[in-house]
């Protein structure tokens, strides 16, 4: 798999962060460039939780200087979850059992194997920290995810492959410039399309659960902006930004 023309590479034994490192470096850089650590000590997910990360699995960050407004930049965890999606199939021979969970998981066999974290460096017109760990060889257990929360799976343990975090980060970053190219070529809806062409739960009932209020409904889609679409008994609720548990 040919490493993609225009994105640098660097690799970290043992790091804090990969997306912190990409907040040490963005300002020296001269283009896209991915971050591979293969031991992180203070790995994070979404809302500052803990991100539980044993050696062997898959810890990166991809560290680009969008040209577009806040909101374009955003759908770039569309664009991340088909590419994490793509890799996998590449990697396995199939897509069997993989679908997108919004707004940024990708599972296998209806676990969670990978997770997206976006992050502005450098305020308005900065960086992008596209933060990506995958579940290659081992899966917390259950007990050290939320409550209610989609359980997590390895790939290893669902497939039988066993893949090394090198191994993976190639697969992705030439997933990631052929869905970039399209993105940036052609906008969100050929991503938006081939993002709902794998969505987990499509027409079924869904809790989107916020800050100060949970939201039941039937999924509907998502719409041309990235939101989540629920029609509820009462109305139809569109949704920026929430986690969402089955």
């Amino acid at each position: 798999m040919a490493w993609p023309d225009g994105y640098g590479k660097r690799g970290l034994p043992v790091v804090d962060s990969t997306n912190a490192e990409a907040g040490r470096i963005a300002k020296d850089l001269s283009g896209p460039e991915w971050i591979l650590g293969l031991q992180q000590t203070a790995a994070r997910g979404r809302r500052g939780r803990a991100w539980v990360n044993p050696l062997g699995n898959f810890s990166a960050t991809l560290v680009l200087r969008p040209t577009e407004t806040p909101d374009i930049v955003a759908l770039r965890s569309f664009v991340t979850a088909l590419a994490l999606y793509d890799a996998f199939e590449a990697l396995t021979g199939t897509a069997s059992g993989l679908a997108l969970k919004w707004p940024n998981d990708v599972l296998l066999n209806g676990g969670k194997v990978a997770g997206i974290l976006l992050e502005g460096i450098g305020g308005p017109g900065g960086h992008l920290a596209i933060g990506i760990g995958v579940n290659l060889i081992a899966a917390p257990d259950v007990s050290q995810v939320e409550a209610g929360a989609v359980a997590p799976v390895s790939l290893l343990a669902e497939t039988g492959v066993r893949v090394s975090p090198e191994k993976m980060l190639e697969a992705l970053a030439s997933a990631y410039a052929a869905r970039e190219e399209s993105f940036v070529t052609y906008g969100f809806a050929p991503i938006r399309t081939a993002w709902m062409a794998r969505a987990a739960r499509i027409g079924e009932v869904i809790t989107a659960r916020m800050a100060t209020r949970e939201v039941t409904g039937t999924f509907e889609e998502v719409d041309e902006q990235g939101n989540l679409i629920l029609q509820t008994a009462k109305t139809r609720e569109m949704i920026a930004a929430a986690d969402v548990f089955f």
